[in-house]
C-alpha cells in the first residue's frame, strides 16, 4: 500500500443485494486516487484506507451513492443491530403480505398440476383478471425494491441480482398482461412472476436471519458488558452507569456479579470466572494486587478494586474491536469469487438472450422461448458466491473469540491451516515465564546474603523475568537493596552496574567468561543439565590493577517450570503435521533439558533476541510455512517475520500488536486450537464455494434447456444463499481442546 495512505474509514453500506453489488462498490472506490477499499458483503461494511489530502469521508460516501447505493459512517454494534432489526421487521411484513396475495395463485397452480396428473378437466381456474389483480401489487409493491435496485445498479454502470429478478419477473408479468389485453387463448404466467418475487423475499428474509446468527458471538461479547458499577463515593457506595466510571475510582464487586471495568484488587479474596474472555473453564483465584477484567464473573467473595481501564480501554473492548476487524476483513481465497461476481450478471444476461433466440428459432413460440429465458435469469444468483467466504469468516472468528483466540484478520485465519513448522520461544511460552531462584552459590570468601544483595540491587533497573525473580526472592528474604551509582543493560547478555564504588557484571556464563573471568564450569553444567538457568555475578578489576578481568562473586540458578499443557500441545501439533522448533537464549544444556521435557526434538540455544527473526526467515527460505509464538518485546521482529504469528496474552503490548493471533489463555494448546479452527473454517469455505459454483454450473444449463419451471428456478435461487450461510453456521459446533469431551 502507498505510504501516503494514512487514514482509515469504516462505512456501513445499504442497498447491496448480491456479491456483484459489493464488487461494483469496491471497483468504484478503488478508482479514486490513493484509495484502497474492501467491501464485505456478509457484514455490509466497507473498510477504506485513503489519503485525506486527496479524498474525504464525504467524497467516499458520495462515490458509493453515485454507484447506486447508500453509506454512512459505521456506528457501534448496538445501533447497527437496532437498524437491522427494524429493517428485518419491514421485510417480514412485506413478505407476509406478498405471500397472502400469492397464495391463491399458488393454490391455482397446484390444482392445475393435480388435474393434469390425474387427466381430469376439473382443475379450478381463477379468472385472468383476478390473477392480474393479485399479481400486480406483488410485482410493483413487494417487488419495488428490485426495480429500485436495478435502476441504481444500471445507472452506476453495473448490473446486479436485482437486474436479473426485475427483468425475469417483468417479462413473465408483461407477457401475461399482453395475453389478457388481446384476449388470446394462451397460458398466462402471473403466478410465476408473483411466486418468484415472494420466494426471493423469503430467501432474503432467511438470509438476513442466518447472517444475524453468524454475528451472534460478537453480539454475545457486547452483551457481557455490565450496565452498573458499585462505586465508593462520600464514604458510601453508589450505583453508577459503567460509562461514568473513571480510572482510579474504587468499586466493589459482590458475589455473583460481573466486574464492571478492568481493575486491580485492593481488598478481599475470591475466585473469578474468566471463561468469557479466555475460554479457560476453571475459575482463577484473585487476591490483593491481582488484575480483574470487565465482564468476568465474581463467584464467591466480596472484592474491593481500583479501576485501571474503562470504556474503550478494557480488555473486553479490545477483544470486540479485534473481532469486528477480523469479521470485516477479506480472506485471499475470496478473490476468485469476487472476480467471477464482477462479470457474472452480464454473462447471465447474454446466456438468457441466447436462450430466448435459440428456442424461438427452434419454433417453440415466443411465449415458451421467453419463459425459458426467464428461468435462466431467475436461477442465476451470485449471492451464494459472495456469502461463501465472509459468512464462514464471521462465524469462525466469533467462535474463536469465545474460545480465547483473537484473530486479527481473515488472511491469518486462512494461512494458519497451512503451517508446517511452529517456532516456539521458550520463556513465557513453553514455560510459565515466572522463574524462581533455586540455588545461591557464592564464590569462596563470599557469603550467600552478600551475593543476593549485589545481584538484586543490580536487577532493580531491569525488566527481565530473571531480574524480577531475583527481586521477589530478595524481598522474601528481607534483603536490603543498594541503589546503583550507575547502571547499564546489555541486550541479550546481562547487566553492568557500579555499587559502592565497585563495578559488577551480571549475566550468562558465556557473557561473564567473555570478560576473562574464571568460572566453575562443572558446577554450572551440573545445574544446566537439571534444566535450570544459570547466571553469574562478577566483580570487575579496578583501574588501579590494570582494569582487565576480575573475580567471580558467585552463581545463581533459576528454575522456570514447563507449562502443564506444553508437552501435550507439542504432541497434538505433531499429530496435525506441524513440528515445533524451540528458540532459547539459554545455553545448550538448559535448552536441551526443557526441549526434552516438552517433547521437542529440534531447538536452537543461545539465540540472541535480534537473531530470532533470522531463524524464522531461514525456515521460510526452505519452503516451510512458518508460524511463531512468543510473548516478549524481543519476539516482535520474529513475530512480524512469520507467516502466521501468535502472541500470549501475558506478553508485552508490542508482541500482541505484532501478532496475527492473540491467545488469551497463555497456553500453547491455543495454537493447536487456532490451527484446528482454521482447517475447519477453510473446509467450510471450500464446501461453500463448491456449492455456489456447482449450483450455477448445473442450474443455468438446465434452465436454458427448458428443464426448469421459473417458479422452481426462483425457489432454487432463494435457497442457494440460505444453504451457504447455514453451512457456515455449522462452524459453531467447533470446540477447543479444553472443551472437548
Amino acid at each position: 500500500m502507498d505510504n501516503r495512505i494514512s487514514s482509515r474509514a469504516e462505512l456501513q453500506i445499504s442497498g447491496m443485494t448480491c456479491a456483484a453489488c459489493a464488487a461494483r462498490i469496491e471497483k468504484v472506490l478503488n478508482r479514486m486516487p490513493e484509495v484502497s477499499a474492501q467491501i464485505n458483503f456478509a457484514t455490509e461494511k466497507a473498510r477504506i484506507d485513503f489519503n485525506p489530502q486527496s479524498a474525504t469521508l464525504a467524497a467516499l460516501i458520495a462515490a458509493v451513492r453515485r454507484a447506486g447505493y447508500d453509506a454512512h459512517p459505521a456506528r457501534d454494534f448496538a445501533a447497527e443491530k437496532l437498524e437491522r432489526a427494524a429493517a428485518y421487521r419491514r421485510e417480514r411484513t412485506q413478505f407476509v403480505l406478498a405471500l397472502l396475495l400469492t397464495a391463491p395463485l399458488l393454490l391455482e397452480m397446484g390444482l392445475m398440476l393435480f388435474a393434469r396428473l390425474s387427466h381430469s378437466h376439473d382443475g379450478a381456474m381463477l379468472p385472468i383478471w383476478l390473477q392480474w389483480l393479485l399479481a400486480t401489487p406483488v410485482q410493483f409493491w413487494a417487488g419495488r425494491r428490485f426495480y429500485v435496485g436495478a435502476w441504481h445498479s444500471l445507472r452506476g454502470g453495473g448490473a446486479n441480482m436485482d437486474v436479473l429478478v426485475a427483468l425475469g419477473t417483468s417479462a413473465a408479468y408483461l407477457l401475461s398482461c399482453a395475453m389478457l389485453l388481446t384476449n388470446m387463448q394462451q397460458p398466462v404466467y402471473f403466478e410465476a412472476s408473483a411466486t418468484i418475487i415472494t420466494l426471493v423475499l423469503l430467501g432474503k428474509l432467511l438470509e438476513a436471519r442466518a447472517k444475524g446468527k453468524a454475528s451472534a458471538a460478537l453480539e454475545a461479547l457486547i452483551d457481557l458488558q455490565p450496565r452498573l458499577a458499585h462505586v465508593e463515593h462520600d464514604g458510601g457506595t453508589a450505583e453508577v452507569p459503567v460509562a461514568q466510571v473513571k480510572p482510579g475510582d474504587i468499586f466493589r464487586v459482590r458475589p455473583g456479579e460481573s466486574v464492571p471495568v478492568d481493575g486491580e484488587v485492593l481488598e478481599g479474596a475470591s475466585s473469578v470466572d474468566e471463561s468469557m474472555l479466555t475460554g479457560e473453564s476453571l475459575p482463577l483465584e484473585k487476591r490483593g494486587g491481582d488484575k480483574v477484567y470487565a465482564a468476568t464473573l465474581n463467584q464467591q467473595g466480596l472484592l474491593k478494586c481500583r479501576a485501571v481501564a474503562v470504556g474503550a480501554q478494557t480488555q473486553l473492548a479490545a477483544i470486540i474491536r479485534l473481532v469486528e476487524q477480523a469479521q470485516g476483513s477479506k480472506a485471499p481465497i475470496q478473490k476468485l469469487a469476487d472476480k467471477i461476481s464482477g462479470i457474472f450478471v452480464p454473462v447471465v444476461l447474454a446466456i438468457a438472450a441466447l436462450t430466448f433466440l435459440a428456442w424461438w428459432a427452434a419454433g417453440s413460440g415466443f411465449a415458451a422461448a421467453l419463459i425459458n429465458a426467464v428461468s435462466v435469469l431467475v436461477i442465476a444468483c451470485p449471492c451464494a458466491l459472495g456469502l461463501a467466504t465472509p459468512t464462514a469468516v464471521v462465524v469462525a472468528t466469533g467462535r474463536a473469540a469465545r474460545a480465547g483466540i483473537l484473530v486479527k484478520d481473515a488472511a491469518a485465519l486462512e494461512r494458519a491451516h497451512k503451517l508446517s513448522v511452529l517456532v516456539v520461544d521458550k520463556t513465557g511460552t513453553l514455560t510459565s515465564g515466572k522463574p524462581s531462584v533455586t540455588d545461591l552459590l557464592p564464590a569462596p570468601g563470599s557469603g550467600a546474603s552478600e551475593l543476593l544483595q549485589i545481584a538484586a540491587s543490580m536487577a532493580q533497573g531491569s525488566t527481565h523475568p530473571l531480574s524480577r525473580a531475583l527481586l521477589e526472592y530478595a524481598q522474601a528474604q528481607q534483603t536490603a537493596l543498594i541503589p546503583p551509582d550507575s547502571f547499564h543493560e546489555l541486550s541479550g547478555s546481562g547487566l553492568r552496574a557500579e555499587i559502592g564504588g565497585i563495578n559488577y557484571l551480571l549475566g550468562s556464563p558465556v557473557f561473564i567468561a567473555g570478560e576473562n573471568i574464571a568460572l566453575d564450569s562443572r558446577q554450572i553444567l551440573a545445574l544446566q543439565q537439571q534444566g535450570k538457568t544459570v547466571i553469574a555475578v562478577a566483580k570487575l578489576a579496578s583501574l588501579a590493577s590494570g582494569g582487565e578481568g576480575g573475580a567471580l562473586a558467585g552463581t545463581i540458578a533459576f528454575a522456570d517450570t514447563l507449562r502443564a499443557s506444553s508437552a501435550g500441545a507439542v504432541k497434538r501439533l505433531a499429530a496435525m503435521g506441524v513440528r515445533a522448533v524451540m528458540l532459547s537464549g539459554d545455553n545448550a544444556a538448559t535448552a536441551q533439558a526443557i526441549a526434552g521435557k516438552a517433547g521437542i526434538g529440534e531447538f536452537r540455544a543461545e539465540v540472541l533476541p535480534q537473531d530470532k527473526a533470522g531463524h524464522v526467515q531461514s525456515l521460510k527460505a526452505k519452503g516451510e510455512m512458518a508460524g511463531m509464538v512468543g510473548d516478549g518485546i524481543n519476539d516482535a521482529p520474529a513475530l512480524a517475520a512469520a507467516d502466521v504469528s501468535f502472541a500470549m496474552r501475558s506478553g508485552s503490548d508490542i508482541a500482541i500488536e505484532a501478532a496475527d493471533i492473540t491467545l488469551m489463555r497463555n497456553d500453547l494448546m491455543g495454537v493447536a486450537d487456532a490451527i484446528s479452527l482454521s482447517r475447519a473454517a477453510l473446509k467450510k469455505i471450500r464446501q461453500n464455494l463448491f456449492f455456489a459454483f456447482a449450483y450455477n454450473v448445473l442450474g443455468i444449463p438446465l434452465a436454458a434447456l427448458g428443464m426448469l419451471n421459473p417458479v422452481i428456478a426462483g425457489a432454487a435461487m432463494a435457497m442457494s444463499s440460505v444453504s451457504v450461510v447455514s453451512n457456515a453456521l455449522l462452524l459453531k459446533r467447533w470446540q477447543p481442546h479444553n472443551r472437548k469431551k
